[in-house]
């Protein structure tokens, strides 16, 4: 039998207790932001965990066991003597600014939604299927909505569609936009609403998704001039588009490459496809170590690979592609320019062109 090196057990079992201490507190962080706690305290300043009870209605007992752990996670600050508690300008902006780019109400949501749906995955890495998209859990696709709106909110146009090569002068004089993937129509929205001039179609092929996304364009007044159609990518009949939009879901797609070959025909000669994708390495032993990666993988085997195993052709590209392989899919489809518009932390930005 191998010896054991003590120190580098030692050290593992301590990254464990990390990392299970920050699975068992997605519970009680949801719980937190459900029930208000997060947004109470941050209106009213510091508060003992009685005050904190009585100005979100709730039983005294439970929420002090609540702020302790929450205090214990890091997500909000105890004095000394751990009897008052506050959140920090930069706690706030993870747990109560909505429109923050680190505000991640919908990651505790997806967490919780993958591990919903851990049986249904499990029986697939049985049969070698797939799980469709939304059979999983009861609202995944009410939580990747959520996980992705900061970014969207903070990068889509403020960063990435001027990123692209005269795009903005065309979108503001009024273009023809196609969003594919919208989901429950998040970034089909905050397109619409920066450019009044342009209209806006968002399709998906998840039905209950483009359900909430006519329900948000009406909510916004916007459903003069956007519109969601429930349709799969591959079978979408209009044509002559200024830019076709996607954002995260790509890789998700059973036949990418075919989405791909199609988008190419949506196009005007003079259109460009906005492709956004986890950015990734395109080694991945390059990716190993990278926490964001790490979230990608993690993601990608409860989400991303099961639902492209549950389509036709069932590539499963998985969410770390990769720029070298995404871009080779798209010249595959016959765009002759495709290049970097703009990279993150979380995303990379392909403008693919005829």
């Amino acid at each position: 039998m191998t010896a054991i090196d003590t120190d580098r057990l030692n050290s593992l079992v301590g990254k464990m207790l990390g990392d299970l201490g920050g699975a068992f507190s997605v519970p009680t962080t949801r719980i937190g932001f459900r029930l208000g706690l997060f947004d109470a305290l941050h209106a009213h300043g510091p508060m003992t965990a009685a005050e904190l009870a009585q100005h979100a209605g709730l039983a005294e007992r439970y929420v002090r066991e609540w702020a302790l752990a929450q205090a214990s996670n890091g997500y909000l600050t105890a004095d000394a003597s751990a009897a008052r508690f506050h959140l920090t300008p930069e706690q706030a902006m993870i747990f109560v600014a909505k429109d923050s780019p680190v505000y991640l109400e919908g990651a505790f949501d997806l967490a919780a939604a993958m591990i919903e749906g851990e049986p249904k995955v499990e029986a697939a890495f049985r049969s070698g299927g797939g799980v469709a998209w939304g059979d999983s859990a009861g609202c995944l696709f009410c939580a990747v909505g959520a996980f992705f709106r900061p970014g969207y909110v903070n990068a889509v146009v403020p960063a990435w569609l001027p990123a692209l090569e005269d795009m903005v002068p065309r979108l503001e004089a009024g273009a023809r936009v196609a969003d594919i993937g919208c989901g429950v129509g998040f970034s089909t929205l905050l397109m619409a609403q920066a450019y009044p001039n342009s209209h806006f179609t968002g399709y998906d092929f998840h039905a209950p998704s483009i359900e909430q996304a006519n329900a948000h364009a009406a909510a916004h007044g916007l459903a003069d001039r956007v519109r969601f159609e429930a349709v799969p990518a591959k079978m979408i009949g209009d044509r002559d588009f200024d830019l076709v939009t996607m954002f995260d879901c790509l890789h998700d797609m059973g036949d990418p490459r075919g989405c791909a070959a199609h988008i190419h025909g949506m196009l005007k000669p003079d259109g460009a496809w906005m492709l956004v994708e986890p950015i990734a390495a395109d080694a991945p032993g390059d990716n190993i170590g990278n926490p964001v990666s790490r979230l990608y993988y993690n993601a990608s085997t409860m989400i991303c690979v099961p639902t492209s195993l549950a389509q036709e052709v069932g590539e499963a590209l998985g969410a770390q592609a990769g720029e070298a392989r995404l871009s080779e899919i798209l010249a595959e489809a016959g765009f002759g320019h495709v290049r970097r518009a703009a990279s993150g932390p979380f995303n990379l930005v392909l403008e693919a062109r005829p």
